[in-house]
C-alpha cells in the first residue's frame, strides 16, 4: 500500500465522500491511512474536503491537516485551481504537492489523494490534472455514478487513463441519482464490458445510495 489517487468523471460526483469512506474502511481494518487533497477552492483555512474526510472517518483533524500537508493549496475563489490561484496571487506548484505527499507517505501506510473535478481540470495553465497523474503513476480509483451522462463521461475517463498508461485500481459506482434501477444496472454493465474489452480487472464496487449511518459492510480491499 502506498499512494492512490481518487478521481471523478466530473465535479459533484461523490469523490469527497468516497475518499472518506475508503479511508474509513481501511482505518477500521487496521490500516494507518490518511487522505490528501490536491487543491481546494472556495474556502480558507483547512480544506473543507479534508474536514469532511475526517468527519466520515470518525477522527479529529491530524497535525498534518493543520500544517497544510494534506492540502497545500487552498484558495478562496470557487473556480478551477489555475484561476483560483491566479486570483489569489498564488500558484499551484506540483513539486510542493509531491513533497507533501512524500512526507505523508513516510508516516502512513496509505495516502488517498483526492483530485479536483475531472481529469482535464487545469491545475495551472500548463499542467492538467491528468498530466500530473501520468507523471506520478499513482494507481487511480475512478468515482462514477448512475446519473444520466455517466456512460459517456466514464468511458472517456477510462480511455484517457488507458491511453496514458495510468494504472486503474478500480471503480466506485455511486448510485446517488434517481435513475431507474434498470438504467442504473445497464450503465454499470456497459462500464464492466468496457473494462473487459481493455483487459482491465473488473474491480467495480457498487456502494448504492450513500446514506448515514454509513454501510459498515463496504469493502474496498480489491483496490489494494
Amino acid at each position: 500500500m502506498s499512494v492512490y489517487a481518487v478521481v471523478g468523471i466530473d465535479t459533484d460526483i461523490g469523490k469527497t465522500v468516497v475518499t472518506g469512506l475508503i479511508a474509513r474502511t481501511l482505518l477500521q481494518n487496521g490500516v494507518n491511512v490518511i487522505t490528501q487533497k490536491m487543491a481546494q477552492t472556495g474556502c480558507v483555512g483547512v480544506a473543507e474536503d479534508i474536514i469532511e474526510h475526517r468527519r466520515i472517518m470518525g477522527v479529529s483533524l491530524f497535525d498534518d491537516d493543520k500544517s497544510g500537508d494534506t492540502c497545500p493549496f487552498v484558495f478562496p475563489v470557487p473556480s478551477s485551481p489555475h484561476l483560483a490561484a491566479e486570483l489569489a496571487g498564488g500558484l499551484f506548484d506540483s513539486a510542493i504537492l509531491t513533497a507533501a505527499t512524500e512526507r505523508l507517505n513516510r508516516k502512513f501506510d496509505t495516502v488517498l489523494l483526492e483530485g479536483v473535478g475531472g481529469l482535464f481540470v487545469p491545475l495551472t495553465r500548463e499542467l492538467l490534472l491528468i498530466d500530473y497523474l501520468k507523471e506520478m503513476q499513482y494507481p487511480t480509483i475512478v468515482v462514477t455514478s448512475s446519473r444520466l451522462g455517466s456512460i459517456n463521461h466514464t468511458l472517456l475517463t477510462l480511455e484517457a487513463l488507458i491511453s496514458r498508461n495510468i494504472p486503474i485500481a478500480g471503480i466506485v459506482y455511486n448510485r446517488f441519482s434517481d435513475a431507474l434501477p434498470k438504467i442504473a444496472d445497464d450503465t454499470r454493465n456497459i462500464i464492466a464490458e468496457y473494462l473487459e474489452k481493455h483487459n482491465i480487472p473488473n474491480r467495480i464496487i457498487d456502494i448504492g445510495e450513500i446514506r448515514e449511518p454509513f454501510d459498515e459492510s463496504l469493502d474496498f480491499s480489491d483496490f489494494f
